[in-house]
């Protein structure tokens, strides 16, 4: 069963669902508008990921302050540590599993706040069905890309459907809206106070994953790699459809993040 018709069966056995929405979804949807569709599709809640990224903040700056001579490969991007596990296990010591994905984070947080609820998790990478699946059967997440939920929309007839003003996510985060796009971790959550610049290395795009590696392994005072696997970022995840350029991605994502404020 793929995970358009898991989230079907759910919508017409009427589960209690949960939308936890990824923080580059500006690039495909307005606000509050998604938050529109996906009650009117039967989602009882609606969740920005962005709050779940604040935990990954805090648990990732944790492991700096705690342990001063250490090392650390962020891993909330699932394509990254499958790459390090299938080309470079050298490297797994240094992943920082100790801080969840923001997916992961976040789905934790919805069965404490929400409990018999079921996740949903709609954002823009195909490989978060693996982490959820592989890494963290537990937490029985249902992975979609936001094509995906489009295509839904569509059987739907929801694509079109007037937004409500006053619809707001169940819960959000403001800090942490910048997270889908390259260094929006480092740039998040505070790490520039714990280390120096010349201890982070900020790397996005597949093509730059090698030498990323290789200048941790050769230059020992890089204490820190923030990496995503598409180029600037989740904002470049295969479950989008844009014809935006990476910069004016991430300058959407940005004004998005700005409009709280």
């Amino acid at each position: 069963m793929t995970d358009i018709e898991k989230l079907k069966d759910l919508l017409e056995k009427k589960e209690q669902l949960v939308a936890m929405v990824a923080p580059s979804f500006p690039l495909m949807y307005g606000y509050p508008d998604i938050i529109t569709k996906l009650k009117a599709l039967g989602f009882k809640y609606v969740v920005e990921v962005s709050a779940g990224a604040k935990k990954t903040n805090e648990a990732v700056a944790k492991l700096l302050r705690e342990n001063p001579n250490s090392r650390f490969i962020t891993s909330p991007c699932a394509s990254f540590v499958r790459y390090i596990r299938a080309k470079h296990p050298e490297f797994i010591k240094y992943l920082a599993f100790q801080a969840d994905s923001p997916m992961v984070a976040t789905a934790k947080m919805v069965r404490e706040t929400y409990p018999n609820y079921k996740s949903v998790f709609i954002g823009p990478c195909i490989v978060k069905k693996l982490e959820a699946s592989e890494d963290y059967p537990e937490l029985n997440i249902v992975v979609l890309t936001y094509k995906e939920l489009n295509q839904i929309l569509g059987e739907k007839s929801l694509s079109d459907i007037p937004t409500n003003s006053q619809d707001t996510f169940d819960i959000s985060e403001d800090t942490t809206r910048i997270y889908p796009f390259d260094g929006g971790l480092t740039e998040s959550s505070g790490i520039r106070s714990i280390l120096k610049d010349d201890e982070i290395r900020i790397v996005s795009g597949y093509k730059n994953c090698e030498a990323a590696l290789k200048e941790f392994k050769e230059n020992t005072k890089i204490r820190f790699i923030d990496i995503l696997f598409c180029d600037g970022g989740c904002i470049s995840g295969p479950g989008i459809t844009s014809a935006l350029s990476v910069s004016d991605r991430k300058k959407k994502v940005i004004d998005y993040a700005n409009s709280f404020t």
